[in-house]
């Protein structure tokens, strides 16, 4: 005679009582919104690889601001384009520079909005790289502490601005230790460091080095970005940057990554941010365009799955959408 085995049943019940047990919850105060603020432009510019994303004037990023904050979002990530471009990133730094005008407006208006600031130079920088530069013969090399000396005094102009949180995305040595250093004398140890900690050499990057207008125009970044094949290297980027001060620390991009987020968030138990990056964006929308994928069903999955490992923070270009479908 067959015995019979009692399972557990799995739960077949109401939305609202599975949501009630559900595991994970997503809510506004998960996403950060990037925002692109241009010299360059008077009225909001589309990027054509990216639907629904736009390089907005100063006059515009105030009203793109509140909106956010009105739609119950907690953050916002500025990234800049300068009317002119050197050697030198003269732009990123400067005390007029867009940023920090648009930093200045926003706060004005919104200021209780978290503004976290991209400390890079590749978008002020006239060949596109992400530090100085040396070039011998066919070969170009960053150079690391020259690079580091203009991050820091980005990263003091953002917080002078009124940034909240500054977010280093240069992947130099040191940097954060640096800022970190800088910051606290200067009287700015209020102001919060996100690290991109673990910011891959991606395929995934293209629509927004169009938005940042920051292609590099000779080499590429893999001396300096990470290669995707190391995902113990990326854990010791992570503990250093943690060691220097991070207190927050990102990987970049989210959905290709998913293995070292979960790892990271395992291993050191800190505040994690995914970034789920412009490629990622796109590919979903050409899947939508075609009817491959409905929209909202697609994107609510991807940022459950980057919470369920371990994003306290996503940010996205779905941010404002998130915000009011999590509220649904």
């Amino acid at each position: 005679m067959r015995r019979l085995v009692h399972r557990p049943r799995r739960l077949r019940r109401s939305p609202s009582l599975r949501n009630l047990i559900r595991e994970t919850q997503l809510s506004a105060h998960d996403f950060v919104l990037p925002l692109f603020v241009s010299e360059k432009v008077e009225r909001r510019c589309a990027i054509a690889s990216m639907p629904g994303v736009f390089q907005l004037s100063l006059k515009e990023i105030v009203d793109e601001a509140q909106r956010a904050q009105d739609l119950g979002l907690q953050a916002v990530l500025l990234f800049g384009i300068p009317e002119k471009k050197d050697e030198q990133a003269s732009g990123a730094y400067a005390e007029n520079g867009v940023v920090q005008k648009a930093l200045r407006t926003i706060k004005s208006k919104c200021p209780d909005l978290v503004t976290i600031t991209d400390v890079c130079l590749c978008e002020y920088m006239s060949h596109g790289h992400c530090g100085v530069t040396r070039i011998d013969g066919d070969h170009f090399h960053v150079l690391n502490d020259e690079t580091v000396d203009l991050l820091v005094k980005t990263a003091l102009s953002h917080a002078a601005a009124g940034a909240d949180m500054v977010a280093p995305s240069d992947m130099m040595d040191g940097r954060i230790g640096a800022i970190r250093e800088a910051l606290d004398a200067g009287g700015f140890d209020q102001i919060g460091i996100m690290s991109y900690a673990a910011k891959f050499a991606s395929a995934f990057y293209g629509p927004f080095r169009e938005a940042a207008e920051s292609v590099p125009q000779f080499g590429d970044r893999r001396s300096y970005q990470m290669d995707y094949a190391n995902p113990d290297e990326a854990l010791r980027e992570v503990a250093l940057d943690i060691d220097e001060g991070a207190d927050i620390v990102m990987v970049k991009p989210a959905l290709p990554y998913i293995d070292i987020l979960w790892r990271a968030h395992e291993r050191f138990g800190k505040p994690m941010a995914a970034y789920h990056v412009s490629g990622e964006y796109a590919m979903i929308n050409a899947a939508v365009e075609k009817g491959i994928v409905e929209e909202r069903a697609a994107v609510l999955e991807i940022m459950t799955a980057l919470k369920r490992a371990g994003a306290d923070v996503v940010i996205t270009y779905w941010a404002r959408e998130l915000a009011a479908w999590t509220r649904e």
